[in-house]
Parts: structure tokens; sequence; C-alpha cells
């Protein structure tokens, strides 16, 4: 005669898994100031909740992709309401928050695309700016319970 608790097991394709995820938390301060200092600042998010490795590995990612872009000569984009391909990349590189901010005060980035590595450094700019709103949505899961 079968066991039941073998034949649930088998029916369900990852037993370890747990059915329901833990209900979520109330929104509360921390929710709220976390993703924008994991704007803010690359891998701040995650600082906050003393994930010192995953917030070290996202902050030199980020900030790593962000300076090469700068030094390969890459195009940090500005507001430009005019074209739709400026537009996404000043949606992405704003992405990187802090480093943006601080790029624009100190009026880097404005090389002009004339080489293929200029090219590439415009890109490293905007996935560094992209890589740093998951990283943001990434501490927010984590501050309000969806994520462990």
């Amino acid at each position: 005669m079968p066991d039941p608790a073998q034949s649930k097991s088998a029916a369900q394709p990852f037993p370890h898994l747990k059915e329901e995820a833990a209900a979520p938390r109330p929104l509360t301060l921390l929710a709220v100031v976390t993703p924008i200092v994991g704007w803010l600042v690359p891998g701040g998010g995650h600082f906050l909740h003393r994930r010192w490795g995953r917030g070290a590995l996202l902050a030199a990612s980020v900030t790593s992709m962000f300076g090469m872009g700068l030094l390969m000569q890459g195009k940090v984009y500005s507001a430009n309401f005019g074209d739709i391909l400026d537009m996404l990349g000043f949606v992405g590189d704003l992405g990187a928050g802090g480093l943006y901010l601080l790029t624009r005060a100190l009026d880097w980035g404005h090389g002009s695309i004339n080489l293929a590595t200029a090219d590439y450094g415009t890109k490293f700019i905007i996935v560094a700016g992209l890589l740093n709103v998951i990283s943001a949505v990434d501490a927010y899961d984590i501050a309000i319970g969806k994520k462990a």
C-alpha cells in the first residue's frame, strides 16, 4: 500500500518549496526610505537591511560600470523630450541616482560618440542605472517582506 506522504510529494514537482508566500508586512517608514536610499546610493537599500555582502556587490557593480562608462567617454543623457531614444537613455541614466546627479553637477559625460568605445561607454552608463533600479526594487521587496 503506498504511503500518502509519498504520493503527495510525487504530485508536487517541487515539494521543498513553500506553497504560500509570507504575508507582506504593513507599509513602514523603512519601506518608504529603503528604495529612495537604494536609488540614491548604489547598494544603500541593502545596507539598511544589513545585507552587507549583497550591498557591497551591488555598489561595486553599479559604481564600476558607471565609472567605466565615463572613462570610455560615454554620453550621459539629459532631459530631452524630442527624441524617443534620448528619452529612454535619460531614464536609464537617471536610474543611477546619486551617480547621475553627481555627474550632471560636475558636468561630466559630454563625450561625442565618435568611437566604438564611447558607444559602449554610453551603454555601460545606462545599464548601471537600470541595475541600480533593480537593486532598489529588490531592497524594497526585502523591506515589505516579499523576499526573505
